[in-house]
């Protein structure tokens, strides 16, 4: 997420966190750097405008110039300025109103609307213990109505029946009807996109709105869109008053733009984020947080946040004193692969440690997906036990029979061995740092720390 964008303001910043002091002309220099920065991550003009003024009035005050290290406060200025821009606080879903609590999914087709209507159903039937109810207005789009009732399938939450024929007044109506009788808590109405803003869209979105009377109007945007989205939001935000947007594709966002852009042009909050494709990956937009992973700064509260909500704590604690021994193994490794996965791959991980950002960029290859996992431990049941505790034995011999046996090569063996040994490096890293394994209770003492 924002790879480019963090990589190059962190160059630019540690250019200046090395400096005992700081002239005028270095502050400008920086300015403009970031400025450059800011604008080739697709952030709106304006905006970049607006940071870099404020930034630079700041970084050039007398508590920057007197201070020790005035490189660190004018990270820290930039730090704050990234967390106004986009948005200063966190705002969540607003549920907490007369049951059944309506929320509209708006959007453009392509967005992710459906998608992103599911990963919310399951977020406030598991986070939330609601009772949740789902409706697809999209009669347009093929199969569109089919595809929410798979989701909630699949979910386990329950979708109005198709009738067909329907319009979405109609579909609207009898979904109301059935909220509020079934005793639901949520009613999500997901509605119909066009393939780009429209009249006939605005006004059936708008008749809609009327009849349905949402508490929460949310649209659903692509971050990988950049400017595009925030011109979209700010249309949908002009005739319906929006309470809150969503981002999706974030975790494939590069550049920013849409993000830092969005709450600044537009004046509505981000609400939610999706951060991959899985159901479960969505989250709520926490501006101090994502700062901080810009600067490098990492996220441990939204690291043991997540690992509160995945890890098998009896695993973590059995792997955190092997760990303390030095006898973390192949096996050990194969547990944590999984774990690892469940929170978004190991990359992700890094990047919410302090300290650890800048091992993310070097090593991009380690990244972990569903298949390769699978593939990976295929290698290791394929070991002996002799050969998982003490991988060291693995010859050319050993190699070869084990890759046949996993239905793999010798290569990819390595490749399993060395990620064995940077997963080993990062556990010394933490284990320096006073973070007692890699997930776990040690989690929760690390971030004590900070």
């Amino acid at each position: 997420m924002f790879e480019n964008l963090k990589d190059k303001l962190g160059k630019i910043l540690d250019g200046l966190k090395g400096r005992g002091v700081l002239t005028e002309k270095d502050i400008d220099q920086a300015m403009r750097e970031i400025r450059i920065t800011l604008l080739e991550a697709d952030v709106a003009l304006s905006v970049v405008k607006e940071f870099i003024e404020e930034v630079k009035q700041k970084a050039l005050g007398q508590d920057v110039v007197k201070s020790i290290n005035p490189g660190q406060m004018v990270v820290k200025i930039v730090h704050d300025h990234l967390v106004k821009t986009l948005g200063d606080r966190n705002i969540s879903i607003d549920i907490d109103a007369q049951p059944p609590v309506i929320i509209l999914m708006l959007g453009l087709q392509g967005s992710g609307k459906t998608t992103s209507s599911a990963k919310l159903a399951k977020r406030l039937t598991l986070k939330n213990k609601k009772k949740v109810l789902m409706a697809s207005l999209d009669i347009y789009r093929p199969a569109a109505q089919e595809q929410l009732s798979i989701l909630g399938s699949q979910l386990e939450i329950e979708t109005l029946d198709i009738v067909k024929n329907e319009r979405p007044i109609q579909i609207t109506e009898r979904a109301k009807e059935k909220a509020k009788l079934g005793g639901f808590d949520v009613l999500i109405l997901d509605t119909a996109g066009r393939s780009q803003i429209n009249e006939e869209l605005m006004n059936e979105i708008k008749l809609i709105t009327d009849k349905a009377n949402p508490h929460e109007k949310i649209l659903v945007a692509d971050a990988m869109t950049g400017q595009d989205a925030v011109k979209i939001a700010e249309t949908f935000h002009k005739k319906l008053n929006l309470t809150g947007i969503m981002l999706t594709r974030l975790d494939g966002d590069a550049r920013g733009g849409a993000a830092l852009s969005m709450t600044a042009v537009t004046g509505c909050p981000i609400k939610l984020i999706g951060i991959g494709e899985k159901l479960d990956e969505i989250d709520d937009f926490h501006p101090d947080r994502i700062a901080s992973q810009i600067l490098q700064m990492g996220d441990v509260v939204g690291l043991v946040e997540k690992a509160s909500e995945t890890v098998d704590k009896e695993e973590a604690e059995e792997v955190a004193e092997k760990i303390k021994k030095g006898k973390f193994d192949l096996e050990d490794f194969s547990k944590q692969l999984s774990q690892i996965s469940k929170m978004g791959g190991i990359n992700s991980l890094i990047g919410k440690i302090p300290g650890l950002g800048q091992l993310q960029n070097k090593n991009p290859s380690v990244d972990l997906d569903k298949e390769i996992v699978k593939k990976q431990q295929a290698i290791i049941f394929s070991m002996t036990p002799k050969e998982r505790t003490t991988p060291e034995v693995l010859n050319a011999s050993r190699k070869k029979r084990v890759a046949s046996g996993s239905g793999s090569r010798v290569q990819d063996i390595n490749i399993l061995l060395k990620q064995f040994k940077q997963m080993n490096k990062m556990m010394k890293q933490m284990k320096k740092s006073g973070f007692k394994g890699l997930l776990g209770q040690g989690l929760s003492q690390f971030k004590q720390k900070f």
